[in-house]
Protein backbone atom coordinates (compact mmCIF):
# COMPACT_ATOMS: atom_id res chain seq x y z
CA UNK A 1 0.00 0.00 0.00
CA UNK A 2 1.29 3.47 -0.88
CA UNK A 3 0.75 6.19 1.73
CA UNK A 4 1.42 9.85 0.96
CA UNK A 5 1.80 12.08 4.03
CA UNK A 6 1.59 15.84 3.45
CA UNK A 7 3.56 18.07 5.82
CA UNK A 8 5.00 21.56 5.57
CA UNK A 9 8.51 20.21 6.09
CA UNK A 10 10.30 16.96 6.82
CA UNK A 11 10.10 16.14 10.55
CA UNK A 12 13.19 16.26 12.70
CA UNK A 13 14.16 13.02 14.40
CA UNK A 14 12.97 14.41 17.75
CA UNK A 15 9.41 14.68 16.36
CA UNK A 16 8.47 11.21 17.50
CA UNK A 17 4.83 11.36 16.33
CA UNK A 18 5.63 11.38 12.61
CA UNK A 19 8.92 9.50 12.81
CA UNK A 20 7.40 6.57 14.70
CA UNK A 21 4.39 6.56 12.38
CA UNK A 22 6.57 6.34 9.27
CA UNK A 23 8.80 3.64 10.75
CA UNK A 24 5.78 1.61 11.87
CA UNK A 25 4.20 1.69 8.42
CA UNK A 26 7.47 0.78 6.71
CA UNK A 27 8.04 -2.14 9.09
CA UNK A 28 4.72 -3.56 7.95
CA UNK A 29 5.48 -3.29 4.25
CA UNK A 30 3.86 0.06 3.46
CA UNK A 31 5.53 2.46 1.02
CA UNK A 32 5.58 5.96 2.51
CA UNK A 33 6.24 9.20 0.65
CA UNK A 34 6.40 12.63 2.24
CA UNK A 35 5.11 15.64 0.31
CA UNK A 36 6.60 18.86 1.70
CA UNK A 37 7.56 22.43 0.93
CA UNK A 38 10.93 22.16 2.67
CA UNK A 39 13.30 19.23 3.11
CA UNK A 40 16.26 19.08 5.45
CA UNK A 41 19.42 17.52 4.08
CA UNK A 42 19.70 14.98 6.90
CA UNK A 43 16.26 13.41 6.39
CA UNK A 44 16.50 9.99 4.75
CA UNK A 45 13.80 7.92 6.42
CA UNK A 46 11.57 7.74 3.33
CA UNK A 47 11.17 9.15 -0.16
CA UNK A 48 10.39 12.88 -0.23
CA UNK A 49 8.75 14.96 -2.96
CA UNK A 50 9.03 18.72 -2.70
CA UNK A 51 6.30 21.10 -3.81
CA UNK A 52 7.07 23.40 -6.75
CA UNK A 53 8.80 26.58 -5.65
CA UNK A 54 6.97 29.89 -5.64
CA UNK A 55 8.93 32.98 -6.70
CA UNK A 56 6.66 35.90 -5.79
CA UNK A 57 9.44 38.47 -6.21
CA UNK A 58 10.77 37.12 -9.49
CA UNK A 59 7.95 36.86 -12.09
CA UNK A 60 10.22 35.79 -15.00
CA UNK A 61 11.64 32.90 -12.97
CA UNK A 62 8.13 31.96 -11.84
CA UNK A 63 6.93 31.81 -15.46
CA UNK A 64 9.86 29.57 -16.45
CA UNK A 65 9.26 27.29 -13.45
CA UNK A 66 5.56 27.10 -14.28
CA UNK A 67 6.28 26.08 -17.88
CA UNK A 68 8.71 23.37 -16.73
CA UNK A 69 6.08 22.04 -14.33
CA UNK A 70 3.44 22.17 -17.07
CA UNK A 71 5.46 19.75 -19.23
CA UNK A 72 6.06 17.46 -16.23
CA UNK A 73 2.34 17.04 -15.58
CA UNK A 74 1.35 16.58 -19.25
CA UNK A 75 1.49 12.75 -18.99
CA UNK A 76 -1.08 13.03 -16.17
CA UNK A 77 -3.54 15.13 -18.12
CA UNK A 78 -6.56 12.96 -17.25
CA UNK A 79 -5.90 13.62 -13.55
CA UNK A 80 -5.61 17.34 -14.20
CA UNK A 81 -8.95 17.34 -16.01
CA UNK A 82 -10.61 15.55 -13.07
CA UNK A 83 -9.01 18.02 -10.67
CA UNK A 84 -10.23 21.00 -12.72
CA UNK A 85 -13.78 19.62 -12.87
CA UNK A 86 -13.86 19.19 -9.10
CA UNK A 87 -12.47 22.69 -8.55
CA UNK A 88 -15.02 24.23 -10.95
CA UNK A 89 -17.84 22.39 -9.15
CA UNK A 90 -16.59 24.01 -5.91
CA UNK A 91 -16.96 27.47 -7.57
CA UNK A 92 -13.26 28.30 -7.47
CA UNK A 93 -11.93 30.96 -9.82
CA UNK A 94 -9.74 29.98 -12.76
CA UNK A 95 -6.84 31.90 -11.25
CA UNK A 96 -7.21 29.88 -8.04
CA UNK A 97 -7.54 26.62 -9.99
CA UNK A 98 -4.35 27.20 -11.99
CA UNK A 99 -2.54 28.13 -8.80
CA UNK A 100 -3.79 24.99 -7.06
CA UNK A 101 -2.66 22.78 -9.96
CA UNK A 102 0.83 24.24 -9.74
CA UNK A 103 1.07 24.00 -5.93
CA UNK A 104 -0.20 20.41 -5.92
CA UNK A 105 1.70 19.15 -8.97
CA UNK A 106 4.05 17.03 -6.86
CA UNK A 107 1.06 15.08 -5.46
CA UNK A 108 -0.96 14.99 -8.68
CA UNK A 109 1.88 13.03 -10.33
CA UNK A 110 2.03 10.40 -7.57
CA UNK A 111 0.43 6.94 -7.45
CA UNK A 112 -1.03 6.56 -3.97
CA UNK A 113 -3.68 4.66 -2.07
CA UNK A 114 -3.99 7.35 0.63
CA UNK A 115 -3.23 11.07 0.73
CA UNK A 116 -2.99 11.98 4.41
CA UNK A 117 -2.65 15.63 5.42
CA UNK A 118 -0.73 15.73 8.70
CA UNK A 119 -2.42 18.99 9.69
CA UNK A 120 -5.93 19.97 8.64
CA UNK A 121 -4.87 23.40 7.42
CA UNK A 122 -2.48 21.78 4.93
CA UNK A 123 -5.48 20.36 3.07
CA UNK A 124 -6.78 23.82 2.16
CA UNK A 125 -6.72 24.30 -1.63
CA UNK A 126 -5.72 20.64 -1.95
CA UNK A 127 -9.09 19.10 -1.10
CA UNK A 128 -9.59 17.57 -4.58
CA UNK A 129 -6.12 16.09 -5.10
CA UNK A 130 -6.88 12.65 -3.67
CA UNK A 131 -10.00 12.11 -5.74
CA UNK A 132 -8.23 13.37 -8.86
CA UNK A 133 -5.51 10.70 -8.55
CA UNK A 134 -7.89 7.94 -7.43
CA UNK A 135 -6.75 7.82 -3.80
CA UNK A 136 -8.54 8.08 -0.48
CA UNK A 137 -8.12 11.23 1.60
CA UNK A 138 -7.39 11.53 5.32
CA UNK A 139 -6.67 14.50 7.57
CA UNK A 140 -5.31 14.82 11.09
CA UNK A 141 -6.76 17.26 13.62
CA UNK A 142 -4.37 19.37 15.74
CA UNK A 143 -5.11 22.15 18.20
CA UNK A 144 -4.23 25.05 15.89
CA UNK A 145 -6.32 23.58 13.06
CA UNK A 146 -9.57 23.66 14.99
CA UNK A 147 -9.08 26.01 17.95
CA UNK A 148 -7.45 28.97 16.21
CA UNK A 149 -7.50 28.95 12.40
CA UNK A 150 -11.31 28.83 11.99
CA UNK A 151 -11.67 31.90 14.23
CA UNK A 152 -10.10 34.05 11.49
CA UNK A 153 -11.40 31.95 8.60
CA UNK A 154 -15.02 30.87 9.14
CA UNK A 155 -16.25 28.00 6.94
CA UNK A 156 -12.64 27.31 5.89
CA UNK A 157 -13.23 23.53 5.90
CA UNK A 158 -16.56 23.44 4.06
CA UNK A 159 -15.00 21.95 0.91
CA UNK A 160 -12.82 19.57 2.93
CA UNK A 161 -15.78 18.04 4.78
CA UNK A 162 -17.30 17.03 1.42
CA UNK A 163 -14.13 15.29 0.19
CA UNK A 164 -12.44 13.65 3.19
CA UNK A 165 -12.80 9.86 3.54
CA UNK A 166 -11.51 9.44 7.09
CA UNK A 167 -10.24 11.66 9.89
CA UNK A 168 -7.63 11.16 12.58
CA UNK A 169 -7.98 13.16 15.78
CA UNK A 170 -5.48 13.27 18.64
CA UNK A 171 -8.33 13.72 21.16
CA UNK A 172 -12.09 13.42 21.59
CA UNK A 173 -12.12 17.17 22.24
CA UNK A 174 -10.84 17.99 18.75
CA UNK A 175 -13.21 15.52 17.12
CA UNK A 176 -16.17 17.19 18.84
CA UNK A 177 -14.81 20.58 17.82
CA UNK A 178 -14.72 19.43 14.18
CA UNK A 179 -18.33 18.25 14.41
CA UNK A 180 -19.33 21.73 15.61
CA UNK A 181 -17.42 23.20 12.66
CA UNK A 182 -19.40 21.11 10.19
CA UNK A 183 -17.72 17.70 9.94
CA UNK A 184 -20.53 15.25 9.03
CA UNK A 185 -21.05 12.63 11.73
CA UNK A 186 -21.08 10.02 8.97
CA UNK A 187 -17.35 10.45 8.26
CA UNK A 188 -15.35 7.56 9.81
CA UNK A 189 -12.74 8.56 12.39
CA UNK A 190 -10.03 7.20 14.67
CA UNK A 191 -8.73 8.84 17.82
CA UNK A 192 -5.00 8.15 17.96
CA UNK A 193 -3.27 10.13 20.69
CA UNK A 194 0.35 11.22 20.81
CA UNK A 195 2.71 8.64 22.28
CA UNK A 196 6.06 8.63 24.02
CA UNK A 197 9.06 6.38 24.38
CA UNK A 198 9.15 4.78 27.81
CA UNK A 199 12.59 5.03 29.39
CA UNK A 200 12.41 3.95 33.01
CA UNK A 201 10.00 3.25 35.80
CA UNK A 202 8.98 5.91 38.28
CA UNK A 203 10.87 5.77 41.57
CA UNK A 204 10.73 7.70 44.86
CA UNK A 205 12.81 10.86 45.07
CA UNK A 206 13.11 13.92 47.27
CA UNK A 207 11.95 17.38 46.22
CA UNK A 208 14.55 20.06 45.58
CA UNK A 209 15.17 22.60 48.34
CA UNK A 210 14.17 25.23 45.79
CA UNK A 211 11.31 23.65 43.87
CA UNK A 212 11.67 23.32 40.12
CA UNK A 213 8.65 23.93 37.88
CA UNK A 214 8.72 23.66 34.10
CA UNK A 215 6.49 24.31 31.08
CA UNK A 216 7.20 23.48 27.44
CA UNK A 217 5.14 25.74 25.21
CA UNK A 218 5.12 28.07 22.27
CA UNK A 219 5.08 31.62 23.65
CA UNK A 220 1.50 32.29 22.59
CA UNK A 221 -1.50 33.69 24.44
CA UNK A 222 -3.40 30.39 24.20
CA UNK A 223 -0.82 28.72 26.47
CA UNK A 224 -2.04 30.66 29.54
CA UNK A 225 1.46 31.64 30.60
CA UNK A 226 0.36 35.04 31.96
CA UNK A 227 -2.08 33.33 34.34
CA UNK A 228 0.62 30.83 35.28
CA UNK A 229 2.91 33.71 36.28
CA UNK A 230 0.13 35.31 38.34
CA UNK A 231 -0.39 32.02 40.18
CA UNK A 232 3.33 31.79 40.87
CA UNK A 233 3.32 35.30 42.34
CA UNK A 234 0.59 34.14 44.74
CA UNK A 235 2.60 31.03 45.56
CA UNK A 236 5.66 33.14 46.27
CA UNK A 237 3.63 35.24 48.71
CA UNK A 238 3.15 32.02 50.72
CA UNK A 239 6.93 31.74 51.12
CA UNK A 240 7.31 28.88 48.65
CA UNK A 241 10.71 29.05 47.00
CA UNK A 242 10.85 27.91 43.38
CA UNK A 243 12.48 28.23 39.99
CA UNK A 244 10.11 28.22 37.02
CA UNK A 245 11.53 27.39 33.60
CA UNK A 246 9.66 28.01 30.34
CA UNK A 247 11.04 26.24 27.27
CA UNK A 248 9.88 27.61 23.93
CA UNK A 249 9.86 30.65 21.71
CA UNK A 250 7.19 32.84 20.15
CA UNK A 251 5.63 36.25 19.69
CA UNK A 252 4.74 36.72 23.37
CA UNK A 253 8.36 36.86 24.55
CA UNK A 254 8.40 40.60 25.30
CA UNK A 255 4.96 40.54 26.91
CA UNK A 256 6.04 37.70 29.19
CA UNK A 257 9.30 39.45 30.11
CA UNK A 258 7.27 42.52 31.04
CA UNK A 259 4.83 40.45 33.12
CA UNK A 260 7.73 38.75 34.92
CA UNK A 261 9.13 42.16 35.81
CA UNK A 262 5.76 43.57 36.91
CA UNK A 263 5.15 40.56 39.15
CA UNK A 264 8.64 40.78 40.69
CA UNK A 265 9.56 37.31 39.49
CA UNK A 266 12.82 38.17 37.74
CA UNK A 267 14.84 35.88 40.03
CA UNK A 268 12.26 33.09 39.97
CA UNK A 269 11.40 32.67 36.28
CA UNK A 270 13.66 31.85 33.35
CA UNK A 271 12.74 31.88 29.66
CA UNK A 272 15.12 29.40 28.07
CA UNK A 273 13.95 29.70 24.47
CA UNK A 274 14.01 26.73 22.12
CA UNK A 275 15.86 23.59 23.20
CA UNK A 276 16.50 20.27 21.53
CA UNK A 277 14.24 17.36 22.42
CA UNK A 278 17.03 15.74 24.44
CA UNK A 279 17.76 18.94 26.36
CA UNK A 280 14.06 19.45 27.03
CA UNK A 281 13.63 15.94 28.42
CA UNK A 282 16.62 16.40 30.69
CA UNK A 283 15.09 19.58 32.15
CA UNK A 284 11.66 17.95 32.55
CA UNK A 285 13.16 14.92 34.32
CA UNK A 286 14.80 17.22 36.87
CA UNK A 287 11.58 19.10 37.66
CA UNK A 288 9.30 18.67 40.67
CA UNK A 289 6.12 19.81 38.92
CA UNK A 290 5.22 20.17 35.26
CA UNK A 291 2.71 22.98 34.54
CA UNK A 292 0.47 23.30 31.47
CA UNK A 293 -2.16 25.94 32.23
CA UNK A 294 -3.28 26.48 28.64
CA UNK A 295 -6.63 27.86 27.55
CA UNK A 296 -6.78 24.89 25.20
CA UNK A 297 -4.62 22.00 24.02
CA UNK A 298 -5.32 19.40 21.37
CA UNK A 299 -3.76 16.85 23.76
CA UNK A 300 -0.18 17.98 24.63
CA UNK A 301 2.70 15.62 24.11
CA UNK A 302 4.87 17.40 26.70
CA UNK A 303 2.43 16.49 29.48
CA UNK A 304 2.68 12.83 28.43
CA UNK A 305 6.47 13.02 28.45
CA UNK A 306 6.46 14.60 31.91
CA UNK A 307 4.33 11.73 33.25
CA UNK A 308 6.64 9.20 31.59
CA UNK A 309 9.54 10.91 33.35
CA UNK A 310 7.82 10.55 36.74
CA UNK A 311 7.11 14.27 37.16
CA UNK A 312 3.96 15.49 38.90
CA UNK A 313 1.66 17.35 36.48
CA UNK A 314 -0.76 20.21 37.13
CA UNK A 315 -2.75 21.23 34.06
CA UNK A 316 -5.80 23.25 33.05
CA UNK A 317 -9.12 21.83 31.93
CA UNK A 318 -8.54 23.33 28.47
CA UNK A 319 -9.37 21.12 25.48
CA UNK A 320 -7.78 17.67 25.39
CA UNK A 321 -5.90 18.03 28.68
CA UNK A 322 -8.91 16.42 30.40
CA UNK A 323 -8.07 13.26 28.44
CA UNK A 324 -4.36 13.47 29.18
CA UNK A 325 -4.64 13.63 32.98
CA UNK A 326 -7.01 11.84 35.35
CA UNK A 327 -7.72 14.32 38.13
CA UNK A 328 -6.22 13.36 41.51
CA UNK A 329 -5.17 9.97 40.11
CA UNK A 330 -2.40 10.74 37.61
CA UNK A 331 -2.15 14.50 38.22
CA UNK A 332 -4.36 17.50 38.86
CA UNK A 333 -6.73 19.49 36.64
CA UNK A 334 -7.49 23.14 37.46
CA UNK A 335 -10.18 25.29 35.80
CA UNK A 336 -8.56 27.57 33.22
CA UNK A 337 -8.31 31.36 33.66
CA UNK A 338 -8.38 31.02 37.47
CA UNK A 339 -4.81 31.71 38.63
CA UNK A 340 -5.88 31.80 42.28
CA UNK A 341 -7.12 28.21 41.97
CA UNK A 342 -3.88 27.20 40.26
CA UNK A 343 -1.88 28.75 43.11
CA UNK A 344 -3.99 26.87 45.69
CA UNK A 345 -3.56 23.57 43.87
CA UNK A 346 0.18 23.99 43.50
CA UNK A 347 0.50 24.81 47.21
CA UNK A 348 -1.49 21.67 48.08
CA UNK A 349 0.69 19.54 45.80
CA UNK A 350 3.89 20.95 47.26
CA UNK A 351 2.69 20.10 50.79
CA UNK A 352 1.63 16.54 49.97
CA UNK A 353 3.46 13.77 51.86
CA UNK A 354 6.12 11.93 49.87
CA UNK A 355 4.14 8.69 49.70
CA UNK A 356 1.15 10.45 48.10
CA UNK A 357 3.39 12.15 45.54
CA UNK A 358 4.91 8.81 44.68
CA UNK A 359 1.47 7.25 44.28
CA UNK A 360 0.40 9.90 41.76
CA UNK A 361 3.68 9.69 39.86
CA UNK A 362 3.49 5.90 39.73
CA UNK A 363 -0.14 5.94 38.53
CA UNK A 364 0.76 8.41 35.80
CA UNK A 365 3.74 6.37 34.63
CA UNK A 366 1.69 3.16 34.55
CA UNK A 367 -1.08 4.79 32.52
CA UNK A 368 1.39 6.14 29.96
CA UNK A 369 3.15 2.77 29.76
CA UNK A 370 -0.15 0.95 29.24
CA UNK A 371 -1.93 3.36 26.89
CA UNK A 372 0.41 5.84 25.20
CA UNK A 373 3.33 3.90 23.79
CA UNK A 374 4.80 4.26 20.31
CA UNK A 375 3.99 0.61 19.65
CA UNK A 376 0.27 1.14 20.32
CA UNK A 377 0.28 4.27 18.16
CA UNK A 378 1.93 2.39 15.29
CA UNK A 379 -0.62 -0.43 15.49
CA UNK A 380 -3.48 2.07 15.51
CA UNK A 381 -2.26 3.69 12.28
CA UNK A 382 -1.94 0.30 10.60
CA UNK A 383 -5.61 -0.30 11.38
CA UNK A 384 -6.49 3.23 10.25
CA UNK A 385 -5.35 2.50 6.69
CA UNK A 386 -5.94 -1.25 6.43
CA UNK A 387 -9.53 -1.40 7.63
CA UNK A 388 -10.84 1.28 5.34
CA UNK A 389 -9.05 0.87 2.03
CA UNK A 390 -11.99 -0.89 0.38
Amino acid sequence: MNIGIVLSKTPSYSETFFISKIKGLQNHGFDVTLFVQDKTNDFSLCYVRKAPKVFNRNPPLQIITFLVMFFKILPFWSRIIRFINLEVAANRSWFRIIKNIYNNAHILRADLDWVHFGFTTLSLNSEHVAKAIGAKMAVSFRGFDLDLYPLKHPHCYDILWKQVDRVHSISKYLLNKALVLGLPDTIPYDIITPAVKIKKKSSPRDSHAILKFVTVARLHWIKGLSETLEALRMLKSRDVKFKYIIIGQGDEYEALKFAISQLNLEWDVELLGRKSHEETLYIIEDADIYLQYSYSEGFCNAVLEAQACGVLCVVSDGGGLNENIIHEETGWIVPKRRPELLADRMYQVVKLPANKKYEIRYNAFQRVENSFTLEKQSEAFLNFYNEHIN
